[in-house]
């Protein structure tokens, strides 16, 4: 993992205007990092091999990889698409909450990590599409590698929360239904939500083949319910005024929320699926890092597969 010393401290991050340029500056300083890290000769190439599917170009087999294994892969190339991804971004009004400590909203976080990962697949080539929703899909565009389409997904990030409140189940249905072919879909969301259906609607796209990331995306203060005077807190979804007095409620908040949180981490270890948890005080560089490690490994276990 890159050395936490040269990572690049968040609040700092937000200050620059433009999320290109934010996503430019995680992008390049992931690299150095990885430059510097015992991952050091990680191809930006980010070639790899999967097995191959009914429908792929026979073209693309590795006859080599075959003869060792007696099994066909595919290798991907640096010249072509290899990697179709989606992006799921909350942009429901809970996203909107940031504690003055932090100084910014989840949202802004959360967009600036999506757009992160959408600066660095276009750069590699790759293919990807994003899509905003609160208690529906607010906007869809499907994954493309082409002129202007980046640029067109950034302004997308760039607009307010919208809607009132976050519903997990519906938009993972309609994107299930949305997106045919087999790829990666990346879940960025506070999951501030009722968890019924959860399991199910996850577990749908990986039957249809896709590889599933979770970046549960939270404030710090809503780890810790660290205030110190009672105060009037408003629902940022609901709209209600609510009187809270955190010494009398933080017991049964932590416990509470702490199982919130377990459940979802238990549901991505049953499905297979990649969870991690960040707090947005905390650099950016580190989630771009965990999906290069996680593909990365991936690619090995292919390997270890093939040459057994």
């Amino acid at each position: 993992m890159p050395a936490t010393e040269s990572l690049i401290d968040p609040q700092t991050l937000m200050r620059i205007k433009t999320l290109e340029m934010r996503a430019k500056i995680v992008v390049e300083g992931t690299w150095h990092g990885l430059h510097r890290s015992p991952y050091h000769g990680f191809s930006a190439e980010f070639t790899e091999y999967r097995e191959y599917s009914p429908g792929d170009d026979p073209r693309y087999l590795d006859w080599k990889l075959y003869a060792r294994s007696d099994r066909y892969y595919i290798k991907r190339f640096e010249d072509e698409t290899s990697l179709r991804c989606q992006l799921l971004v909350d942009s429901s009004k809970s996203m909107g909450f940031g504690s003055s400590g932090v100084g910014y909203t989840k949202s802004e976080y959360a967009n600036t990590l999506a757009a992160t990962f959408a600066y660095f697949l276009n750069t590699q080539r790759d293919a990807v599409g994003l899509v905003t929703f609160d208690e529906e899909i607010r906007d869809y565009m499907p994954a493309r590698y082409r002129p202007g389409h980046l640029h067109r997904m950034l302004v997308c990030l760039e607009r307010p929360t919208r809607g009132k409140s976050t519903d997990l189940i519906a938009p993972l249905e309609r994107i299930a239904q949305l997106v045919n072919k087999r790829g990666v879909m990346i879940l960025i969301s506070d999951l501030l939500a009722p968890l019924d259906g959860l399991e199910r609607n996850l577990g749908y796209l990986r039957s249809r083949g896709h590889e599933v990331f979770v970046f549960h995306t939270l404030d710090p203060a809503e780890m810790t319910l660290k205030f110190d005077d009672a105060a009037v807190f408003e629902d940022l979804e609901s709209g209600r005024d609510l009187y809270v007095d955190p010494d009398l409620i933080r017991q049964q908040y932590l416990q509470d929320f702490g199982a919130h949180l377990e459940v979802v981490a238990q549901i991505c270890d049953r499905l297979g699926i990649e969870y991690r948890r960040f707090t947005t005080d905390q650099p950016l560089e580190l989630a771009l890092f965990e999906f290069l490690r996680s593909r990365m490994e991936e690619g090995k276990k292919v390997l270890r597969r093939a040459a057994r």
